[in-house]
Formats: C-alpha cells, sequence, structure tokens
C-alpha cells in the first residue's frame, strides 16, 4: 500500500510538473494549428508544422513520412473532418521534447470508407530551431464502450 501511494504522488507531481513547463502554452498552440491544418490541408501549412522527419503511424497500421502524409492530406484521399480530444496530457522527459499522450475521437473519410473512432495516441513534438514541430503519432483504435 506503502508503494502505491508513493506511485500516485510521483504521477501527481509529473503531470503537475508538466502543467507548470513554460512551452505548454506554445506546444498547445502548436498542436491546435496542426489540427486545423489537418482539417484544412495546404501544403504549406503542414509543412511548417511538421517536422522533416515525421513519422505518423496510422491507427490501420499504415506509416507515413513527411512527404507521404502531406500529399494523402492535401490530395483529398483522406479528409479529417472531426478532431476532438476526450484526454491530453503532455510530459517533457528532456529539453526539447514534450509527449502528448491521450484519448482522440477522430472522423475521417478515406479511400477505403469512413472512420469514427476513439483512439489512444501517443505524439511527440520536437523544439526545431525554436519552434515546437511535430514529429511523430502512434495511434490504436479502442473498443467502443459498452453501456
Amino acid at each position: 500500500m506503502r508503494h502505491l501511494i508513493t506511485l500516485l504522488t510521483v504521477l501527481v507531481s509529473i503531470q503537475a510538473i508538466a502543467e507548470e513547463h513554460p512551452s505548454l502554452a506554445s506546444i498547445r498552440a502548436a498542436d491546435k494549428a496542426r489540427v486545423a491544418a489537418m482539417l484544412s490541408p495546404e501544403r504549406e501549412n503542414l509543412g511548417s508544422i511538421f517536422s522533416d522527419e515525421l513519422r505518423y503511424a496510422h491507427s490501420n497500421g499504415i506509416v507515413d513520412s513527411k512527404a507521404s502524409f502531406i500529399e494523402v492530406l492535401s490530395s483529398g484521399k483522406t479528409q479529417y473532418v472531426g478532431y476532438d480530444y476526450e484526454e491530453q496530457n503532455f510530459t517533457f522527459p528532456a529539453p526539447g521534447i514534450a509527449l502528448m499522450s491521450g484519448r482522440a475521437h477522430i472522423k475521417a473519410r478515406t479511400s477505403s470508407g469512413e472512420m469514427d473512432s476513439v483512439l489512444s495516441y501517443l505524439a511527440v513534438w520536437r523544439e526545431e530551431n525554436g519552434k515546437w514541430r511535430f514529429l511523430a503519432w502512434q495511434s490504436c483504435r479502442l473498443p467502443p464502450v459498452v453501456k
């Protein structure tokens, strides 16, 4: 029991540190811009938000690079039509690195049909030349909640 209390104290402390991190507001703004750019994709806008080393692992197992993901979005092959966070947590494991995790309800139209899923995700942001850029995404579909 004592170890559980210690673990809970550490986890609460880590979250409190993340909420006080000086880059948190900048990363939240950068992510808001990323989501807006994915909903209304323009190559130049996406190019400035995504890191040149982007690795975007979709919930269906497909992995995109920066170039391939920009092409998929700007061509309309995939259209994101809804993007709502149900949970969004931030941690800062090293200078210039931010991890964002949680759950998101995402709706999209793809060449293989409609997607309306709740995903568990892990995203990585990296500070590059003084700007937070989107480096990585990995997600998986969560089963529907049984009521």
